[in-house]
């Protein structure tokens, strides 16, 4: 007999994740009862993960659970803002105890990491689907956001771009990859990094930020269209890791541009503040890929300075 909702909560989800301070009231009753400590502002983000649309159907449900966590924390990255609570729609067929056990373990593992607390929410039956919503404090008037670019700032990302969008292929058997470099891509993939520690090493710094989650030129042009600016990236400062060395390059790079589910950082940083930055974050830890621009539209410029265009804009959600 399948167990209970009250018991796929208690069991699996009340007890053990991190407890904050500022939570006065948890999970058990209609609603949670928080307090935002002074000085603070209350950044809120929340994503959906649906089964066979951001991740594959045979994903494992350890890695479900960490990456739907993860995607969220990417957005609270973006804002400069510190986890602090989070609460949690799962949809599933059934309450199967063995891939609710591996769930939650993912889940449970980056909540801990992060330090951040599970309130609430609620649990139906349908269609694998999971929701998460993220709440995190960012001090008054630090927040970063897409908007505040201007001409002559320099552009960085944190870590490497492309890999997630190799790890898919991977899977999807549109190519054929050494062992341990198809390990390495469908971790990218399925256990992305959020970068909060970096987000919040930039409050002051960086004029703009956001997350790379449908693509670098997909995201890149939020800023763009913010911030009312435009920008030239060179490619050969794409930042791509050993494991797209084993495609084409033309290859590498569309997936770089396009692919998405990356989860790094993409930042502006005014030429006052490039000391300031690399104070704060490590020189292997990001990379300048390069300048934003007062002409409007996004140039992906090839070392001979010639025009490339990726074969996709990035993630398209309703296409």
């Amino acid at each position: 007999m399948p167990i209970s909702e009250f018991e796929v909560i208690t069991n699996y989800f009340q007890q053990d994740f991190p407890q904050r301070a500022e939570i006065n009231l948890g999970i058990g009753d209609d609603a949670a009862l928080c307090t935002i400590p002074t000085g603070m502002q209350l950044a809120v983000a929340i994503d959906t993960l649906v089964e066979g649309v951001h991740f594959p159907i045979k994903t494992s449900s350890q890695d479900i659970g960490y990456k739907s966590l993860a995607v969220n924390l990417s957005d609270l990255a973006a804002m400069g803002a510190t986890p602090a609570w989070m609460t949690l729609a799962l949809t599933c067929p059934q309450p199967d105890e063995t891939w609710l056990r591996g769930f939650r373990q993912g889940l449970f593992e980056l909540a801990k990491t992060a330090e951040i607390s599970l309130i609430g929410g609620d649990t139906t039956c349908g269609p694998l689907t999971v929701t998460i919503q993220v709440a995190g404090f960012v001090p008054q008037h630090c927040a970063l956001q897409r908007r505040g670019a201007q001409p002559g700032d320099g552009i960085y990302v944190t870590g490497t771009l492309g890999d997630a969008g190799l790890g898919l292929a991977t899977i999807q058997n549109q190519i054929t990859l050494p062992l341990p470099i198809q390990k390495f891509v469908k971790l990218r993939l399925n256990r992305p990094s959020p970068r909060w520690h970096e987000g919040q090493a930039l409050r002051g710094i960086a004029s703009s930020a956001i997350d790379i989650s449908d693509g670098l030129q997909a995201d890149l042009g939020h800023i763009l269209i913010a911030s009312g600016v435009g920008a030239s990236i060179q490619l050969a400062s794409l930042p791509l890791s050993e494991a797209l060395g084993y495609i084409p390059l033309n290859y590498a790079w569309n997936l770089a541009l396009s692919a998405g589910d990356d989860y790094e950082l993409c930042f502006t940083v005014p030429p006052q503040q490039e000391i300031a930055l690399q104070k704060v974050l490590a020189p292997d830890s990001y990379t300048r890929i390069g300048t934003i621009e007062s002409t409007a539209g996004l140039r992906c410029l090839t070392a001979d300075g010639q025009l490339f265009v990726a074969k996709q804009l990035g993630y398209q959600h309703f296409c």
